[in-house]
């Protein structure tokens, strides 16, 4: 037993002499594109704060807004605003002013109203889909202060009901409509701090 709290005690002080490499705090700022699963597009803002464990592994948190356009089969539908809050990991490979970087995040996606309107018909509707969870794989680069990434966010999808005039039967339609989630991020911006300790 002794030999094992030993074992673990070297290789926690082994783990924070190579942490010394790099800065352990970090605060990344971002801008991007997003592509929803059904077509459209659409903007994002996201802030990054993160704790390095040791050089090649870092944890954090991911704060994001993003605002885009969909297009569902024969219904436009524009979404005001995903906002999500996420924790993630990042394990990064190679020690130089390059370094590329794989990860992992799940969190909580808060769904913005909806507004959907019918191209075939008058009307439209402003519903709202309330929150889900779901999580995002993720590639991307650090260079220096900069960094690019990609994620994809899955998320489940919602059900929404639109309520339209037909002009045809002079009456009220009322249609079930699926809404997907899921999007993919395109993200390009900087971090303050966790750079590189000066030798």
């Amino acid at each position: 037993m002794k030999k094992k709290l030993l074992f673990f005690w070297m290789l926690l002080a082994l783990t924070s002499v190579q942490a010394q490499n790099f800065k352990p705090f970090k605060l990344g700022v971002g801008v991007g594109y997003t592509q929803p699963a059904e077509g459209g597009g659409g903007v994002l803002i996201s802030l990054e704060p993160a704790y390095r464990i040791n050089d090649a592994i870092a944890v954090g948190l991911k704060i994001e807004s993003a605002a885009m356009a969909k297009t569902i089969g024969y219904v436009d539908a524009e979404i005001a605003a995903i906002g999500s809050y996420s924790i993630n990991g990042q394990y990064y490979f190679g020690q130089g002013n390059f370094r590329p970087y794989v990860g992992l995040g799940l969190g909580l996606y808060s769904m913005g109203n909806v507004s959907v309107s019918e191209v075939a018909s008058s009307g439209d509707a402003e519903v709202s889909v309330g929150d889900k969870f779901g999580f995002y794989p993720r590639i991307g680069f650090d260079f220096g202060h900069f960094n690019f990434n990609i994620d994809y966010n899955i998320v489940p999808k919602s059900s929404i009901e639109s309520i339209s005039f037909d002009d045809l039967s002079n009456g009220l339609q009322t249609e079930k409509i699926d809404v997907k989630n899921s999007y993919i991020g395109f993200r390009i911006g900087f971090f303050l701090f966790g750079g590189k300790n000066k030798e």
